[in-house]
Order: C-alpha cells, then structure tokens, then sequence
C-alpha cells in the first residue's frame, strides 16, 4: 500500500496494519508528538482520502477546534488502504516526550477574588512548548489539566486556578493546599502552542483563567525575539475579575509590537477598560484577519464564538489553535 504525504508530497510504502506515527517517523516525515497514548492531540493529522482504522476511543480525546474534515490522532491509527495523509505545518514541529514528574507547592495565594497563583517547583526541567497544558494531580482521586502561564525555562511552573463553588476539586484545593505538598505533573499536552516560523500578526484572546497560556504565548514569542505585531485581548465579566494586569502592562511597555485591551462584559468601563464581549472587542478593533494565527484560551462558549469569527474575518481554519476545556465537576 501507498501513503501519500501532504504537503510535502512524498510516497511512502506501508504494510497493512502499520501505525501512522511509526510509518511517519520512520520515513522522516516532520510530525509532532508526545503522549503516544491518544491524550493529547500533538500528533493530529488529517485523512483527506483513503481507509484508518482508528484505535482511540472518542471519549479519550482532547477537546479541540473542529475544522473539515477527518482528523486522526497518528498514535493511535492504522493505515488499511491506500491513502492520502496532510501532515500540519511539517515547519512547525514540536516533540516533547510525555513525562510524569513530582513537584513541590511554592507558593497558592489569590490573584482576585475566585484565582488562584499556584506555583510548583518541578523535581527536574520539564519541557513544553508556549501554550501547552498539563495534567496536575494533587492526590489519587483529585487531577485536572492546567496550562502553565510561563515558560520552560523559567525555574518554577505558574498556574492560575480559577475556584469553582462546590467544585469537588478546586474547594479542596482553597481549604487544604499548602506550600510543601507534592504534586504530580503529567505532559506536555495539547496542540495549542505556539508557531514560532510564522512571521505574520497573531491574535491572543483569553477568557478568565485562559490568560495563563495566552501569556505562556506572549511571553515565549516576545522573549524568543519574534517581532510580529501581537493583539492580545483579555475578557472577564466585571472589575473584580481582572487579574494580570501588570504583567499585560509591562509587555506592552517593552515591546512595541504588543498590544492589549482588557474587555469587561458585566460591568461598566472604566479604568481603559472597554464594556462588552471579548470577541465583539476584537471585531470592533480588527476588520481583517486574514495570514493572522489566532489563539484563543478559555470557557468553551468563548472558544467557539472566537473562532468562527476568526474564520469569518478571514483566518484560515487550521491556523485557529485552541484545547478547550469542559467542566467536569471543578
């Protein structure tokens, strides 16, 4: 059988039964990757024509960004038939091997009102790209994803974690978490990251505790030299929601290509602030979207309406990026 590779329109051999990643790997394809266990998304591909047979059970996967069309997890699928495979972005590659590490609480303590600041110190350096999450647990019955705020450089992990009234989770987390209590982290995870090649304007639109990967995002393509204009809007429903404003301030401050708005949809506008919602924000300040990479972090409902106004304003779907998250009893 015959495997035909897009973009990169190369023809690869492959017996029945071989696995994608593997057939992918082995003929040097460019493919991301981490998990190797269907969690994660990372090595997501598209079928544009042809039979896989596909291991991973639907419930398993991440939730993404529906775009047309059949996408498969690489890991977890079987080529069948001829076919034809689209790789994404073969110049955007990332691969950070999925680990489980031990960490230690250095500091939990508000942001606002409901956030929470979680820091942890990793037992070693844990590799992940700028927009990745996490899977934290903190005992056997108690695990939820959280995506880092900072950078893999940096020498802790940030979280911001937003506490849910009667959260079964998030409420132990605010009457019993304490500096010194170890922490279990798995990852990275997620296709959520950030384009480092790609030298055209992005758009960074966070919904509450989603600000903490928009600024992992920020951080890692202004702090790794990329000059492209940055618009990064930032939406919560009232003043006492607001958190990370110095931070935003002091971005725009030293980079003149970033640019930020924080946008209340609850509440009167004061303070710069603009009243309304995030996404009627963006529509309002940018008219056309098109050779823009847009990512977007926060409530689903948020996700959704941003990313078809995205690709109303012309974004190419594939270069809308977002690991939404569901409640799940926080």
């Amino acid at each position: 059988m015959e495997v035909l590779v897009k973009p990169l329109e190369r023809r690869i051999e492959a017996s029945a039964g071989s696995n994608l990643l593997d057939l992918l790997r082995d003929n040097g394809i460019p493919v991301s990757h981490s998990c190797m266990a269907g969690r994660c998304g990372t090595c997501r591909c598209k079928v544009l024509s042809g039979e896989v047979d596909e291991h991973a059970p639907s419930e398993s996967r991440p939730s993404v960004t529906e775009m047309p069309g059949r996408y498969v997890y690489a890991c977890q699928t079987s080529i069948v038939s001829d076919c034809v495979i689209e790789v994404p972005e073969p110049d955007e590659v990332v691969v950070h091997p999925a680990r489980i590490l031990k960490g230690k609480v250095t500091a939990f303590e508000a942001l606002c009102h409901d956030v929470r600041l979680l820091r942890i110190k990793p037992a070693k350096a844990f590799e992940f790209s700028p927009g990745q999450y996490t899977q934290l647990q903190f005992a056997p019955d108690a695990a939820r994803p959280y995506s880092p705020a900072g950078l893999s450089d940096d020498d802790e992990l940030e979280y911001h974690i937003r506490i849910v009234p009667r959260g079964r989770v998030t409420t132990l987390l605010d009457e019993t978490l304490s500096v010194g209590d170890a922490v279990k982290i798995s990852g990275p995870l997620g296709t959520s990251y950030l384009r480092r090649k790609h030298d055209g304007p992005m758009l960074c639109i966070a919904g509450g505790t989603g600000l903490a990967p928009m600024l992992s995002i920020a951080r890692g393509a202004l702090e790794g030299g990329m000059d492209n204009p940055i618009h990064f809007f930032f939406g919560v429903r009232s003043h006492r929601d607001v958190y990370g404003e110095n931070r935003l301030a002091a971005l725009a401050a030293r980079y003149p290509n970033f640019s930020y708005q924080i946008v209340l949809s609850g509440a009167e506008a004061t303070n710069g602030y603009r009243r309304g919602l995030v996404t009627e924000a963006v529509a309002e300040t940018l008219s056309d979207l098109t050779g823009f990479r847009a990512y977007l972090a926060g409530p689903p409902v948020m996700v959704e309406a941003a990313t078809v106004l995205a690709t109303q304003r012309g974004a190419a779907p594939e270069h809308v990026y977002a690991d939404a998250f569901y409640p799940t009893g926080l």
